[in-house]
């Protein structure tokens, strides 16, 4: 009982920050408060706690947040403007700029705290479908700030706990932010005398972690996760579209379908109410008007594929659930986090397709940052694969490659055990051996493409895409000696670490020699 009362105490003199696409949200647990606070940030915050995920870019002095807003710079076409920028960091187009823009946000954010603000631990979080590549950047960003303790923990597993819930429960975090939208079915640890979740350390007394770390973690269980890049921001598009077909999607007309958006999710408003959106042209100066009905939207929703990925969305993090044994009925509830959880189509849904488990609604924007306040530093979150591992192999019967699968989507990593591969020589004299490594693509998934412009929801059908080979991470093995056809030469020990990275452990078969150990690349 001390363990478990010790880590679920108040964490004195942690900030926690939730970058998000739109809003980014700021708290700090106090050294005598018992419970937290958002911080008001003047001139960059909106309201306390919340920031806007605006930056841009001059040469004197960077305008952050509100500043845009009040210069009137916040629908100008200029690529000083950084905004929705967040859905760039840690993906694959590993946009430069998008990152630069994310460190200015957190660096002007960090300047503009309290004098009298004592930060002894920063808490951050990360996107689950990123988070490997997220984190990666955000220990970029942080390396220059005067904290002794980062800490990072993936949003829903930050949600789980902004919603208050018990150590030990399960249950479905859905998370429809600006840009994303993220399923994790999430096993909080703790409970029965065991420890509380917490947060993965990136550095520890002004030491990093990221490659040093070998210490015996504690684990939260994600079970099930999925994601799409689609999000707020991508609704406001279509209603953009929807609203004023012949315009093009103008930040002054995202602003206005966004605000038409957020005064449709009124819960008093019925769903054939008209409601109009004025807002101003900045072309040409002139007034234009945005009308919609609730029903509209929905129906929009709808027509854009949107229920279609989410059903999908849902069934794959369902069925990591079930292979621990977890389904709906086992689910203390399902809580809905971000901007997009006040609308009402999304909570409709959720409770015609997710019952019996009940449905949880926690302070949307901010239960993300309050949630990874509760995270005590010290125990990473144990993750499954998104994706899997497969090595391209000679198919003699057929005469082809095919794609033979070594780590499969929902397994957990970092490996418990090693798998076993034996490679064999095909030729004579063969002087080396090579390692062509994929990722496989979910059959039936959903995928975003842009059409003229427009984020739309694209089902891939069984058979259209099956592996993505890593192109970039080819391994050669050499031979020595030389091996024969048929002759098994070397002997694999694979495993996936707690970097995400799949390693090698090679033998060689014939000699009895230990070759290497060596990385081939990271999973997702």
């Amino acid at each position: 009982m001390g363990e478990e009362k010790l880590q679920l105490s108040d964490y004195k003199g942690t900030l926690a920050i939730d970058l998000g696409s739109t809003t980014t949200v700021v708290a700090f647990q106090g050294e005598q408060q018992a419970t937290p606070d958002l911080l008001d940030l003047p001139p960059i915050s909106r309201r306390p706690g919340e920031i806007p995920s605006l930056v841009w870019s001059a040469s004197e002095a960077p305008l952050i947040g509100r500043q845009v807003i009040e210069a009137g710079l916040a629908d100008q076409e200029d690529p000083r403007l950084a905004r929705d920028f967040k859905r760039e960091i840690g993906a694959s187009s590993d946009d430069q700029r998008a990152q630069r823009a994310g460190e200015e946000l957190i660096k002007q954010i960090w300047s503009r705290l309290p004098e009298d603000l004592n930060v002894t631990r920063l808490v951050l979080t990360a996107p689950v479908e990123r988070y490997r590549g997220y984190r990666d950047w955000l220990l970029h960003a942080c390396s220059n700030l005067p904290v002794e303790d980062i800490a990072l923990v993936d949003e829903p597993t930050a949600a789980a706990m902004g919603a208050g819930l018990a150590p030990g429960s399960r249950l479905l975090v859905v998370d429809l932010g600006g840009s994303t939208l993220d399923l994790a079915l999430v096993a909080l640890e703790g409970g029965q005398g065991r420890a509380a979740p917490i947060a993965q350390l990136l550095r520890l007394g002004g030491q990093s972690l990221a490659e040093t770390s070998r210490q015996k973690l504690r684990t939260a269980n994600v079970l099930g996760k999925a994601g799409i890049r689609i999000g707020g921001r991508d609704i406001d598009r279509w209603i953009a579209k929807r609203c004023c077909p012949q315009l093009p999607s103008s930040p002054a007309l995202l602003d206005a379908a966004e605000r038409l958006k957020c005064r449709l999710s009124d819960q008093a408003l019925a769903d054939r109410d008209l409601i109009k959106e004025l807002w101003v042209n900045p072309d040409d100066g002139s007034q234009q008007l945005l009308e919609l009905t609730r029903s509209d939207l929905h129906d929009l929703l709808e027509q854009q594929g949107l229920a279609e990925a989410l059903e999908q969305l849902l069934e794959t993090t369902l069925a990591g659930g079930r292979r621990h044994n977890c389904d709906l009925s086992d689910l203390v509830g399902v809580v809905v986090v971000g901007g997009g959880a006040q609308m009402p189509w999304l909570r409709r849904w959720l409770e015609q397709h997710t019952a019996p488990a009940v449905l949880l609604t926690p302070p949307p924007v901010e239960a993300v940052a309050l949630g990874a306040l509760k995270l005590t530093p010290g125990v990473t979150v144990k993750d499954v694969l998104h994706h899997g591992v497969s090595l391209r192999v000679w198919d003699q019967r057929g005469e082809c490659h095919r794609w033979h699968p070594l780590f499969v989507a929902g397994q957990p990593w970092p490996s418990s055990d090693p798998l076993e591969l034996r490679m064999a020589a095909s030729c004579e004299d063969q002087q080396e051996l090579e390692l062509m490594l994929g990722e496989p693509s979910a059959e039936g998934r959903h995928d975003v493409v842009y059409i003229d412009g427009l984020p739309t929801l694209r089902r891939l059908d069984a058979g259209e895409v099956t592996h993505q080979a890593w192109t970039d991470s080819v391994a050669i093995l050499p031979l020595d000696p030389p091996g024969q056809p048929g002759e098994d030469c070397l002997r694999l020990l694979l495993r996936i670490d707690e970097e995400a990275q799949l390693v090698a452990e090679i033998s060689d078969l014939r000699t009895g020699d230990d070759l290497s150990s060596r990385p081939l690349g990271r999973v997702r």
